[in-house]
């Protein structure tokens, strides 16, 4: 079909037999263009793929000619011409030209291959042209209306929380604050508070939006600013949301795997990795990992928490994500349900990936009952009157509930089997970049 209100055709719909010996106009950039003599051949992309077109001096004027020949990379142009076959070609097809217009012709383009990792997010707004970032922009989409799309076919109704809070969900020392007007306010850490107040409304909601946590790590895996995937469901206990979960994981997997195998090719993802990604996830007690993992040599003890190369670790003994699940009370978040058979851990789990790529999913079971809650703040040193609005959400029809918070660029890093999460965003906020 004509790509959406230009009357054009995408360069992808000419890459087959029905398009031979037909004429089409394709508008793009200039992927990489040669001269031999009389024939330039110009290798010419737009979003959906590359096709090669040849121009021939004998064919076009002059002037037309010219212009072709001293295009350079980047430049932006419209072809008309008819298509046909030619295995020669970089993708099999090549379009003979008839006419042509330039709409830009541009300075050298800065970007080549012997460019470094630095030079390269410096540059972010240009290097996300390249195939590489193309394609990583592409499965993020899928990924992010998969999972928009699992939650509207199961009844979850979509919501939005304000994303400048007085509030911490996940701890003060992780957040940014900003001025407002004659006060003080911070970035949101997490949705979950307000998105447990609709439940009472809705029952199921679910949201996606960016949070921020002023933490200074620099691993592969942490962002200042990230997108965050929030789900709370009435009437679920943590066993029920972790089935949620899963089913979430395997539908997004499976939707990349059916709607981006020319894009995980270009990132060279091995896909019989995604493809045994599959329910059930394996669930394992913290207890009983702390276990396992001394058979591993890994040197944890009980009462350590797992962090970036633990779980790396941890996870290259899996094929598929796998739950930890009923960590110590000390490890998590205050908001976590004590276990009633043993109190000292809270119904929760996390997430881990596989292939070491760790933690994407944190979740649980949200304390209902207001006696336990004003205790668990009391011995976290939390003021119930910063928290009233969420309290008296177990003082009016308070009933069991869970969710879970599920990082997107993790998500997608690991699907798209990448070394950085830096990678997996188009424009990377860490503690050394904000740029461009």
């Amino acid at each position: 079909m004509p790509a959406i209100g230009t009357g054009m055709t995408h360069i992808s719909e000419l890459l087959n037999d029905d398009s031979v010996g037909k004429r089409f106009t394709i508008r793009g950039w200039v992927y990489r263009i040669r001269s031999t003599g009389k024939l330039t051949f110009v290798v010419m992309r737009d979003s959906t793929g590359i096709i090669q077109v040849l121009a021939r001096g004998d064919r076009l004027d002059e002037n037309t000619y010219k212009e072709i020949e001293g295009m350079t990379v980047e430049s932006s142009c419209e072809f008309t011409g008819t298509v046909r076959k030619d295995e020669r070609a970089v993708t099999g097809y090549e379009m003979d030209a008839e006419s042509f217009r330039l709409y830009h012709r541009n300075e050298n383009f800065p970007i080549t291959r012997d460019k470094g990792e630095e030079f390269l997010l410096d540059n972010r707004h240009l290097w996300l042209r390249s195939r590489e970032m193309t394609s990583v922009l592409k499965v993020r989409s899928t990924i992010f209306r998969a999972y928009s799309d699992f939650f509207y076919e199961n009844g979850f109704y979509q919501v939005q929380a304000p994303m400048m809070v007085s509030t911490a969900v996940e701890g003060g020392s992780t957040l940014f604050k900003v001025p407002f007007f004659d006060e003080e306010v911070n970035l949101t850490q997490s949705s979950q508070f307000y998105l447990e107040t609709m439940i009472f409304s809705l029952e199921n909601v679910f949201t996606l939006a960016p949070s921020f946590r002023a933490e200074k790590s620099r691993t592969r895996r942490h962002l200042t600013e990230y997108w965050h995937g929030e789900a709370e469901c009435a009437w679920v206990d943590n066993s029920g949301m972790m089935d949620i979960e899963e089913r979430m994981i395997v539908y997004i997997v499976k939707r990349v795997l059916e709607e981006n195998s020319d894009d995980l090719a270009e990132l060279k993802r091995d896909v019989s990795k995604l493809e045994k990604v599959k329910q059930p996830f394996p669930r394992v007690r913290y207890a009983e990992l702390m276990k396992m993992a001394a058979g591993w040599g890994l040197g944890l003890k009980y009462g350590d928490d797992l962090g970036a190369d633990e779980e790396r670790a941890i996870t290259v003994h899996f094929d598929r994500p796998v739950f930890v699940t009923h960590y110590p009370a000390s490890l998590k978040a205050f908001y976590h349900r004590p276990d009633p058979e043993n109190p000292s851990e809270v119904l929760c789990h996390d997430l881990l990936a596989p292939e070491g790529y760790g933690e994407i999913i944190g979740g649980g079971e949200r304390i209902w009952e207001l006696d336990v809650l004003l205790k668990r703040m009391e011995e976290n040193g939390l003021r119930p009157e910063d928290y009233y609005w969420y309290i008296d959400l177990r003082r009016y029809g308070s009933v069991p509930h869970s969710g879970f918070g599920l990082g997107m660029d993790r998500l997608a890093m690991w699907v798209m089997g990448l070394d950085h999460i830096r990678d997996a965003i188009p424009y990377p906020r860490t503690v050394r970049r904000t740029r461009p």
